[in-house]
Order: structure tokens, then C-alpha cells, then sequence
């Protein structure tokens, strides 16, 4: 498989980006890149994930204050993304090799009693790891994201976006940003998400994603998650909160999905957040972070 690594050069002096880089190695001679700040021994330890076409840049305002609680933060970029290397043909991407890639790196990684914050794909692919190691996580956090399986017509927002993410050939990363977040983005921050990718040769990860969601009932992926539904998240009694924005088209409901399958999410602290579009980490990062606080203080290991 050919991939290719951004140079390094190309994340100096990004606005609130000042954390060392970390690697773990896979598959493929490939390598994960990630956050990983606070104290190794914390009680408490984040896993957040992020989706498409983002990478951990997205959670530079969330990782301060949960710092400051003591945590300890872990912040991955999926293959095709960020400091990640990147496989340069679509045909190297699919549904489960994101699984699988990810599921090497928890391995190796191998933190314990994680509570797991996911948005977009990083709860696609966030959820799959819970399913496959209960025992790794203590809680769940799901913000703008889901577990599809192809068995209901996904929003048209979604579909449109699917649409042209397989048609564009020059992949605007800054516009689809702006164009799912409320706050306004500077110059530097929009240049910042498309840093990873220095021409189109390393954009092929984030052009194929949304067409990997499960939109049909036979995708090759949909029987993986109906399992992961029926038999972890719906027996799932440890904590799990929803935390999903109120201008975001193509999840808007999704949070109801989990209130209704998962006895976990009975009793939390549910919020709607106001103001809060598709990429929620930029318009309300420090208080996502105010809501995974309580919600950790609220349910003790």
C-alpha cells in the first residue's frame, strides 16, 4: 500500500496547536498520530475522536479545560488525516479497514477505563471500538454522530454532502468547515485544517469517507453495526450522554436513537447544545468540555 506523511513543517505554528506529537506504528508501516497531554497516571483519561474531514486540531479547545480537571487527553488522527499517513488511492479506504487501523492503535495504546467523547466519524468508528472491548471503556460521550446501518434513509443534508464529496476535485477542507460550524473561523484556523494536505495526492482518505457510510440496509459494513447494537449497546448500563448541536442538519434526532436502544443513557444529564453546528468542538469546545466534567464527576468510576 502506498501512503504518504505530511511533512512536519507543515503544522508549525498552527493557533492553538502546540502539543508534541506522538506516533504509534501499524499495519502497512504506517503510523497514528496523537495528542496525548496530562498525567500518564490520571484517574480519568479522554479519548476523543474526530470524523470528516477534520483531525485533532478540532479539539484544541476542548483539551485545555479538560487538563485543567485533571484529565488526562488522547486525541488520534485517523489514517487519511492530520499528522496520519495517508494512502494515496480511495480503494485503500474502506469501512472496516478505519476499524481495524484504529483497533491496532487502542491495542498498542492499551489505556484503560477511557471515557470516549466522539463526533461524526469518530463516533462511526469510535463506537465499533467500544463494541469490540467493552471492558476498555467507562463511559460514552456522543456529540453529532451515529451508528448507521443502512436500514433507514439517511437526512438529505447528508446525502447531498455524499454527493459532493465524490465529485469535487480539489477538496476545499477550510469551506467545508466554515460551511458546518456558527462561529467564524480565522484565516489561520481555516489554513490549519487544510495543512495536512499539501496537493490533491493526499486527499484521497477524506474524498472516499462519506461515501463509506452505510446508506443501504446490504452495505458491506451495516450486519457489523446491527451486531454492535444489538449486542453491546443494548445491554450498555455504564454511562452514556448525548451531547448534540441544535443547528445541525445531518444528525439533528440522532440523539434519540440512543435514548431509546441504550439503558446507559437513563438519568444522564442530556443537552441540547444552543448554537451548536455539525463541527460543535469549534463553536462550544470549552463548554463540551464543562458538560464531559460533570458528566465524569457525576458517574464515578
Amino acid at each position: 500500500m502506498k501512503f504518504l506523511n505530511t511533512p512536519d513543517e507543515r503544522f508549525d505554528n498552527l493557533p492553538g496547536y502546540n502539543f508534541e506529537p506522538h506516533y504509534i506504528s501499524i499495519s502497512h508501516d504506517m503510523r497514528v498520530h496523537y495528542i496525548d497531554e496530562g498525567p500518564r497516571d490520571a484517574k480519568e483519561t479522554i479519548l476523543l475522536m474526530h470524523g470528516e474531514p477534520s483531525w485533532s486540531f478540532l479539539y484544541r479547545k476542548m483539551i485545555d479545560p479538560l487538563l485543567a480537571a485533571g484529565y488526562r487527553c488522547i486525541a488520534p488522527d485517523l489514517i487519511g488525516f492530520g499528522k496520519s499517513s495517508k494512502p494515496v488511492q480511495q480503494s485503500d479506504y474502506s469501512y472496516a479497514s478505519h476499524v481495524s487501523w484504529m483497533q491496532e492503535f487502542m491495542d498498542q495504546l492499551d489505556a484503560k477505563n477511557l471515557t470516549l467523547f466522539c463526533q461524526d466519524w469518530g463516533g462511526l468508528i469510535g463506537l465499533r471500538l467500544v463494541a469490540n472491548d467493552p471492558n476498555r471503556f467507562a463511559r460514552i460521550a456522543v456529540s453529532n454522530t451515529g451508528l448507521p446501518t443502512g436500514d433507514h434513509t439517511p437526512p438529505e443534508a447528508f446525502l447531498k454532502w455524499q454527493k459532493f464529496s465524490q465529485k469535487v476535485e480539489v477538496f476545499p477542507f477550510g469551506g467545508v468547515i466554515q460551511g458546518a460550524t456558527q462561529v467564524e473561523l480565522s484565516d489561520e484556523e481555516l489554513a490549519a485544517y487544510q495543512a495536512p494536505y499539501p496537493n490533491e495526492d493526499y486527499t484521497a482518505g477524506a474524498k472516499i469517507f462519506p461515501a463509506l457510510v452505510p446508506t443501504s440496509s446490504d452495505d458491506p459494513e451495516s450486519e457489523n453495526n446491527r451486531q454492535a447494537w444489538k449486542t453491546v449497546f443494548a445491554q450498555w448500563t455504564k454511562p452514556l450522554i448525548t451531547l448534540f448541536g441544535d443547528k445541525d442538519p445531518i444528525t439533528a434526532g440522532g440523539e434519540k436513537v440512543f435514548h431509546k436502544l441504550v439503558p446507559g443513557t437513563k438519568e444522564q444529564a442530556h443537552a441540547t447544545i444552543e448554537g451548536g453546528g455539525h463541527f460543535i468542538q469549534e463553536d462550544h469546545g470549552p463548554l463540551l468540555a464543562e458538560h464531559i466534567i460533570k458528566f465524569i464527576d457525576a458517574n464515578p468510576l
